[in-house]
């Protein structure tokens, strides 16, 4: 591996698509991670495998982190194998179904929110305490430009991804003080394995919309979190980056 960084990344649902790229990208600029998984295990031992054959430092660990005794277990761990987190990537997520709101249960709500404000909550309430003492670290939330798009019957995931940019500008307020930056990645559609069944007919007229003229890859989410949990990125806290290719402004 050929980065200028130290430390540890943790990233949580890193086995496979967007959190596998995120995970080779900070191996590659020179974090140590912690690839968090709950079932893909065989996708995850091949990240494993590929980051170390590459020359990075890589261990995985197995957790559901929508449960809180286990993300405190996860967090345990990490500890013991690393003695430290730097740097917390959350990336976890599950299905996205698209429902009409009179179709939507409550629960469907809770579902979403699970993923992108409880579990970023319950590790950020872990790390927190050993950050502000050493006086840095790096958060980066994995949003979604559907914020900005707002589509139809995709409220439950909508107002979830909403709220994981609410949490993300008001810990960037409260923990700035303390040296610890907080910053939203936020993808458009970009296609991984979970999108093997879309038509080719829906892919070709999604690309139609980007400015770009075509599909980014899980690379390039990965070079933006990267950047962001960089040192160079030292003085960016509260900010939100759209990777996806021009769909949406500011």
């Amino acid at each position: 591996m050929d980065g200028q960084n130290s430390g540890v990344a943790l990233v949580t649902g890193a086995s496979r698509g967007l959190g596998a790229a995120i995970s080779t990208a900070l191996a590659k600029a020179g974090f140590a991670v912690a690839i968090n998984y709950l079932r893909a295990a065989e996708a995850a031992a091949q990240l494993h495998a590929d980051i170390v054959a590459a020359g990075g430092r890589a261990e995985l660990f197995r957790a559901d982190v929508t449960d809180e005794a286990a993300v405190d277990d996860l967090y345990d761990r990490v500890l013991d194998a690393f003695g430290a987190v730097d740097v917390l990537v959350f990336n976890a997520t599950g299905p996205q179904p698209d429902n009409p709101v009179e179709k939507l249960r409550w629960q469907d709500m809770l579902t979403q929110l699970e993923f992108f404000v409880k579990s970023p909550f319950l590790l950020t309430r872990r790390a927190i305490p050993d950050m502000k003492r050493r006086g840095h670290g790096r958060i980066v939330h994995v949003g979604s430009d559907v914020v900005g798009h707002g589509p139809a019957e995709a409220s439950a995931y909508v107002a979830a991804k909403a709220a994981q940019l609410g949490l993300a500008r008001s810990w960037a307020r409260e923990f700035g003080p303390y040296g610890i930056t907080v910053n939203t990645v936020a993808p458009g559609w970009i296609p991984t394995d979970r999108h093997e069944g879309v038509p080719p007919e829906v892919r070709d007229a999604y690309a139609a919309t980007v400015p770009l003229g075509h599909f980014g890859v899980p690379a390039d989410v990965g070079a933006a979190v990267a950047f962001l949990a960089s040192a160079e990125a030292g003085f960016i806290t509260g900010q939100t980056l759209a990777v996806n290719g021009g769909t949406t402004f500011g």
